[in-house]
């Protein structure tokens, strides 16, 4: 059965949108089910843009050239507090780390951003290879010396001698930084673009997950609230059925039992907890709509639902009750575990 979404936007791309004539306005909002869609009108087409979480995982590449330079950027991101920076650029372009870094930062604001960028020039090299003749032969003669004296069997060639430090080095070739500037520029906003698509596509699988959980939650919560009554009736039951089989039916009626009672009512009471859930609830769907990175505040959301539940289950010691209340905190640990990589 397809959602009323999926209805939404096949009505919208198949029985056709009235001209710019007959709608004044450049851009709408509708809420359909629990998402809420932005909606640009120009001639007569209409692009929707379901504002969705995003995730802190993803990749992103990209690619430009010009005048003979070309330019690859790859990206990546994981979940992270912070936003965590990390992009290794050739040692000729150090001077565009501040460039790179504050494009990125323009975009996301959690996670840990790897990157590599990588300059080659028409030839397709980054630099030309620097043997240094000198080392080499101090390298050679030194070896020598050694396995003579060691009475070693001396076994150099051109492979192994290449291989020790400094013999074999790429002198990276002289580019203007502002020339690079403006083709790692482009470069870097399709791998951006990329990275933030990818982040968006795994933010809605995870928005579509948190809003099951929540449901079941939800659930979980009005279960609860039904059991909450007989909590009291329940402890009644049993004081009045311990009374009598102790033959003391006629303390039934004493003030002390009644206020016994009343003061048992009064410290298994839930529903302030109830109330707060249902509250933290209802805060956690609002957040799964919003435009802004939501991250931080859903993870303290779920410490504050922890909190309330597990006073429910402290207070209400019914059997029934703590039932549901082991099914909230399992549901509630999984949706911590997927807020971590909500940005």
């Amino acid at each position: 059965m397809r959602s009323r979404r999926d209805s939404a936007m096949s009505t919208f791309s198949t029985t056709g949108i009235p001209g710019p004539s007959l709608i004044n306005m450049r851009d709408m909002a509708l809420r359909i089910g629990d998402s809420e869609v932005s909606l640009q009108v120009s001639n007569s087409r209409i692009r929707f843009n379901f504002m969705a979480l995003k995730s802190m995982t993803g990749f992103g590449e990209g690619a430009a050239s010009a005048a003979g330079i070309r330019v690859s950027v790859e990206l990546s991101s994981v979940n992270r507090k912070q936003l965590d920076i990390n992009v290794n650029l050739p040692r000729n372009l150090v001077t565009l780390d501040a460039q790179v870094q504050r494009t990125i930062r323009e975009e996301f604001s959690r996670g840990r951003v790897s990157g590599i960028i990588r300059v080659e020039t028409a030839d397709g090299s980054a630099g030309s290879v620097v043997v240094d003749e000198k080392l080499a032969a101090e390298y050679v003669t030194g070896i020598r010396k050694t396995a003579e004296k060691l009475k070693l069997q001396e076994d150099l060639g051109a492979e192994l001698i290449s291989r020790l430090p400094g013999v074999v080095s790429i002198e990276q070739r002289d580019l203007d930084s502002d020339q690079v500037s403006e083709i790692l520029s482009a470069a870097l906003a399709k791998a951006l673009k990329g990275l933030a698509k990818m982040r968006a596509a795994e933010g809605k699988m995870l928005e579509r997950d948190l809003r099951e959980r929540l449901t079941l939650l939800e659930q979980y919560t009005q279960e609860i609230r039904k059991l909450a009554p007989a909590v009291v009736t329940s402890y009644r039951e049993k004081l009045f059925q311990r009374l009598e089989e102790a033959g003391l039916n006629d303390l039934a009626s004493d003030e002390r039992i009644v206020k016994e009672i009343a003061l048992f009512a009064d410290r298994c009471d839930i529903s302030e907890e109830l109330t707060r859930l249902k509250s933290h609830l209802a805060q956690a769907r609002k957040l799964l709509r919003s435009k802004e990175p939501v991250g931080r505040t859903l993870d303290f959301l779920c410490q504050e639902l922890f909190r309330e539940i597990n006073t429910t289950g402290s207070k209400a010691g019914e059997v029934e009750i703590t039932r549901y209340v082991v099914a909230f905190k399992t549901e509630l640990e999984r949706i911590r575990e997927q807020v971590q990589n909500i940005e």
